[in-house]
């Protein structure tokens, strides 16, 4: 299992380097308006996601050892068809209201939102199958062939072609989501020749029960990360949304190791019927997480304002604020994804809907006080209060089931020993 956080890791590593590359010629040679508009059409598609993750989502991960791959694909194809067709309609009702339609979606945009959401779900319902089937290694390879296919064909795009708008990264998203997912069908349609089919309507029908509260979860969490975002929109300029997603943007980019180690909990968790193991676990996965994305954002916090002007160009001299108050935040936010994935792999994602209200609640309250107050620098404070109350609440309800204490949060000789042999063992 350490060789698959390690590696799991290792690529999260190889993103964070790509990502900081994507956000260097995005800052440098795209500017801060530009910039902006790209993320909010990067949050339209993490929201359009929502609903095709119904079914074809992450909750693929969950029933993959348990279902034959033949029938998952083809509902999770149709389902993807079906879902596409509706936000079609729904664009072309939108339209009729331009107003609100270029607030939510960036004039000129629609159609590019709308391909990039196609192409990366098909993709991502290929990344959820190997990881259900415990493919760590796969999954990675494929992750990777993805993020370096899109910095690659970004460079291209601007230092070649000369594309200094927003679509320079679109594109190459969606050049990345293509090549990652035709190399995937490469590596999944050989499996396909072994299996018989299975009764769909059953199937659809616990599908939709288990991704229905997975995804409203996922629903809530997005407008806990973004709708900060739409509200800047309207009291801030294209700049200033530039500035705070690139600070989201670089203390997310620190999230690795709790993102890597989430995901491999995930994957584990989701294949093991023993509680206590899963309780034991995830306590030491959260204490990894904590001490590691702790010790990274203090590097990053100490870096001097000068630093990342030097690095992303006068216009975002604003950004060390932004990082410093989200700092705290991302320190919760590392545990509450372990924890997330806990109550997911153990079947029961809607204790992460109820968190996910619950920090929709702070989001709600903070954001409408603190964003036409302080700007990005409220934004910034609102993200970390509602990461805090995310652990908070995830924690209460872990302690209620497992009867962890939260001295257990803090490391002691058995885990530094655990640590110790897993390293050996790897070498």
């Amino acid at each position: 299992m350490f060789k698959k956080i390690l590696g799991t890791g290792a690529t999260r590593v190889v993103s964070v380097m790509t990502q900081l590359a994507t956000l260097i010629m995005g800052t440098r040679w795209l500017g801060a308006a530009e910039w902006g508009k790209a993320f909010i059409a990067q949050t339209d598609i993490t929201f359009l996601l929502i609903g095709i993750e119904l079914i074809a989502g992450s909750g693929l991960v969950y029933f993959t050892p348990r279902k034959k791959v033949a029938t998952l694909m083809k509902i999770s194809y149709g389902w993807i068809a079906f879902v596409m067709l509706v936000y079609l309609l729904l664009f072309g009702i939108l339209h009729l209201f331009p107003g609100f339609y270029h607030t939510i979606i960036p004039e000129g945009y629609a159609w590019l939102v709308l391909v990039m959401t196609f192409a990366y779900s098909l993709h991502e319902f290929n990344l959820n199958h190997f990881l259900g089937k415990e493919k760590v290694a796969v999954y990675n390879w494929l992750f990777l062939i993805q993020i370096l296919t899109q910095v690659s064909m970004m460079a291209v795009l601007i230092f070649v072609l000369n594309q200094r708008t927003a679509r320079a990264l679109l594109y190459s998203q969606l050049c990345g989501y293509t090549v990652a997912t035709l190399v995937g069908w490469v590596l999944l349609f050989p499996t396909l020749k072994h299996e018989g089919g299975e009764p769909w309507k059953s199937n659809l029908k616990e599908m939709l029960h288990y991704g229905a509260f997975m995804q409203l979860s996922t629903l809530v969490s997005t407008l806990n990360k973004r709708l900060s975002l739409y509200l800047l929109n309207t009291h801030c300029d294209e700049k200033s949304i530039g500035v705070y997603a690139s600070g989201t943007q670089v203390t997310e980019g620190v999230n690795i190791v709790g993102q890597s180690i989430g995901l491999v909990a995930f994957s584990s968790l989701s294949n093991t019927e023993k509680e206590q193991r899963a309780s034991q676990l995830t306590l030491r996965f959260i204490k990894v997480a904590i001490t590691l994305t702790f010790t990274a954002l203090l590097v990053l916090c100490l870096l001097p304002t000068s630093f990342f002007e030097w690095l992303f160009s006068g216009e975002f001299a604003d950004i060390h604020p932004v990082i410093l108050l989200l700092a705290p935040g991302i320190v919760f936010y590392s545990a509450h994804t372990i924890l997330a994935n806990y109550f997911s792999g153990t079947g029961q994602p809607k204790i992460n809907l109820y968190a996910s209200i619950i920090g929709l609640s702070v989001t709600i309250v903070a954001a409408f006080i603190l964003i036409p107050w302080l700007g990005i620098r409220g934004a910034a404070i609102t993200a970390s209060l509602t990461y805090t109350a995310l652990f908070v609440y995830h924690w209460i309800v872990f302690h209620k089931k497992t009867g962890c204490s939260i001295k257990q949060l803090i490391p002691n000789r058995q885990d530094w020993e655990w640590v110790k042999t897993t390293i050996h063992e790897l070498f």
